[in-house]
Order: C-alpha cells, then structure tokens, then sequence
C-alpha cells in the first residue's frame, strides 16, 4: 500500500529499519563510534526537565536561581533597582513568576550584582 505521504523510498525505508533494528531489540545504542551517541548529563547539570527555577519553590536554591538569573540578565543588567530588573527579565522573555517576584521586592532596594539579588529572592521567597 502506497501513501502519498511518503519522504522515502522502500528501498530506503526498509534500510532504517535495518539500521534501527539493534536498537530497537537491545534498548541502548549498538554502535561502535562512541562519538555517535549523546553526551550523557553530568551530576552538576542543572535540571531543565523541571520547567523555569522561580524562586520559592522548593528546587529554588540560591545556587539555581543565581543561574538562571545570571543567564538571562548577564553583567551588564546591574547595578539596578528591582522595577528596572523587572522590565529587563521581562524584555529578554523570563519565566513570568520570575518577573513577579523581583516585583514584589521593594522598590528603593538596588541590586549590584546577580548574588544579592538572587540572595535577597529566596530569602523573601
């Protein structure tokens, strides 16, 4: 049965499965270049499976929420105060609760670096 649909021909077709087929059968990779297969993840990764680190919550350590704050404001974000921080994380697309929450930091409160913003974050957490 022929679909219209096809990208590949049966030829083709009938030689990934040939290819896959170890794999399928075995359930890890059978290749012998180990440079094939994806770099697994490190113990000091940090999760990305878990959706955005707010703080707060309780996988918000300061270490994780100095990351992510770190990736998206950069250096050159500080020293600020926390509505200038607020529009910043909200202009390079932050987590909305990650906005929300340097909002409710008082506003005359300035922030010189990502450590003190981050260590203020998860104690008013």
């Amino acid at each position: 049965m022929q679909r219209g649909s096809d990208r590949l021909s049966v030829h083709r077709d009938d030689e990934m499965k040939h290819e896959l087929q170890g794999l399928l059968r075995s359930g890890h990779p059978t290749r012998s270049e180990e440079w094939h297969d994806p770099e697994p993840s490190a113990e000091d990764d940090p999760e990305v499976w878990g959706g955005p680190v707010v703080p707060g919550t309780p996988r918000a350590s300061l270490e994780t929420v100095r990351l992510e704050l770190a990736r998206i404001l950069g250096r050159s974000s500080f020293p600020a105060g926390a509505e200038d921080l607020a529009r910043t994380l909200r202009r390079k697309n932050a987590p909305d609760a990650m906005v929300a929450a340097v909002r409710r930091l008082p506003h005359e409160a300035r922030f010189a670096n990502v450590q003190e913003l981050s260590e203020t974050l998860v104690r008013a957490g």
